[in-house]
């Protein structure tokens, strides 16, 4: 058919000289008409071809109509069905509703309306296949499929967090700084029932004590200075879905109190309020302390702790993810390269193992800035260890005065590195923290090959 095409119809009838006529009538609508006389035809094509609205006798030779459209809307729904009842069967087009078709429309009527219905009908169909490819987009940017990495530790972390995602119960996600808390606490969202639902994410380290209980649980107006008016907390905007409290650990003790109120009954009261809100939020936790120690020493609640952790997920850090570092970069590199219009396909074996040799205290978020900085500077299609920060050059080795654990020289060699890359690279602040004159600084690199 022309390109032209309005959307693509399956004519589902055994009376081969209605069904030519309902065709032709369409065809000359700019529509593409394919049909079928069965309903185990009609099947096969839908299975074959990408239609948008199936139009079905209800009285077919091998399955009944009704019964076709549970099938169909259960294999295809985004499909849209009308189907043609026999007149005085109006039962029968109410029975299929129910089962999911669009609508019915009886057999000898004029045939001039079923162009707007079929038109209506195709409006919804065009409009539920962009919104399954959205959702389908938003799973690719925000479900377990955006997660890198098929080491031991990444890939246990990830079916650990995929089992646990259908449930309702509340994950506490562990790691270091970087490790991807966030990421994982998007995709155990994206991938439950609340999935439709607001995701609100929260650094509980970012705001002081009386900020972050008005962001999380609103106020009323007037109940402190500023308060104009009532304001919804992000308890409330995240009604029906989840909400992410990363740095857990931060949390202030009478705030951890009016947290555990929450997860035993899903209620809080608002500040300035009186009675109480009524929420169903998911509670997804992050933080990079011990909390089970910081419970003991007293620094946070022992029974909210019991609560969080009802379900412990433990992100491993990227330097016990050696394996993972060359597709993360790649990833990145892709990334950046498309957000800055360059070509860039890949980079050299000396950048890759300066990267696997590197300790990552950032994780993959250091990673991420790493590869960006490098895309930035690269006038070329590769990347290679020029790129790299002052904190990645590979600093020679004399030979025949090899690296001691006893020897002074050796120790000092070691620490002035190790200062250097806390400042990266900073000589005037690598001097300052030594404690050491800058000429004196620039003595001892040269002496031992760090320049």
């Amino acid at each position: 058919m022309s390109t032209a095409s309005k959307g693509k119809l399956l004519i589902i009838d055994d009376e081969d000289r209605l069904r030519k006529l309902l065709a032709r009538i369409l065809q000359l609508e700019d529509y593409e008409v394919l049909e079928a006389s069965t309903a185990k035809e009609g099947l096969r094509r839908l299975g074959n071809e990408v239609v948008d609205v199936v139009i079905s006798d209800v009285k077919l030779p091998d399955i009944n109509g009704i019964e076709l459209t549970k099938t169909i809307k259960a294999t295809h729904p985004a499909v849209e069905i009308i189907v043609l009842t026999a007149y005085g069967t109006i039962n029968d087009g109410v029975t299929a509703i129910k089962n999911g078709a669009f609508d019915y429309i009886t057999k000898g009527d004029d045939n001039e309306k079923i162009i707007p219905l079929v038109s209506k009908a195709m409006d919804k169909a065009v409009l539920q296949r962009r919104v399954l490819e959205l959702e389908s987009k938003l799973n690719l940017k925000f479900g377990f499929e955006r997660i890198i990495g098929t080491s031991t530790g990444i890939t246990t972390a990830i079916k650990l967090a995929q089992r646990v995602a259908a449930t309702n119960t509340t994950v506490l996600l562990l790691g270091e700084t970087g490790t991807g808390k966030e990421v994982f606490a998007e995709a155990i969202h994206q991938a439950s029932p609340r999935s439709t639902k607001p995701f609100v994410a929260i650094n509980c380290s970012a705001f002081s004590k009386e900020l972050l209980e008005s962001e999380l649980f609103g106020h009323k107006a007037g109940s402190f200075t500023g308060a104009t008016k009532d304001k919804k907390g992000l308890f409330e905007e995240a009604n029906g879905g989840t909400i992410f409290l990363d740095e857990i650990g931060e949390l202030d003790h009478d705030l951890q109190a009016k947290l555990l109120r929450v997860l035993e009954s899903q209620q809080f009261i608002k500040i300035g309020d009186t009675k109480t809100t009524q929420v169903s939020v998911r509670i997804l936790a992050a933080t990079n302390r011990d909390l089970q120690d910081e419970a003991s020493k007293g620094n946070f609640r022992s029974d909210l702790f019991y609560r969080l952790s009802v379900f412990q997920i433990t992100l491993p850090p990227i330097r016990e993810r050696k394996k993972d570092i060359s597709p993360l970069a790649k990833s990145f590199i892709h990334t950046f390269s498309l957000k800055v219009n360059k070509q860039i396909t890949g980079f050299t074996d000396d950048f890759l193992q300066r990267l696997e040799a590197y300790r990552w205290p950032g994780n993959i978020r250091e990673l991420k800035n790493v590869i960006e900085r490098a895309v930035i500077l690269c006038d070329g299609n590769e990347l290679d260890a020029s790129l790299l920060p002052y904190e990645f050059e590979a600093p020679p080795v004399k030979t025949g005065n090899p690296v001691s654990a006893f020897d002074l020289s050796s120790v000092e060699r070691l620490h002035i590195q190790r200062v250097l890359n806390h400042t990266q690279g900073n000589r005037a602040e690598a001097a300052r923290l030594l404690n050491i004159g800058i000429a004196t600084l620039y003595r001892k690199l040269k002496e031992y090959g760090l320049e």
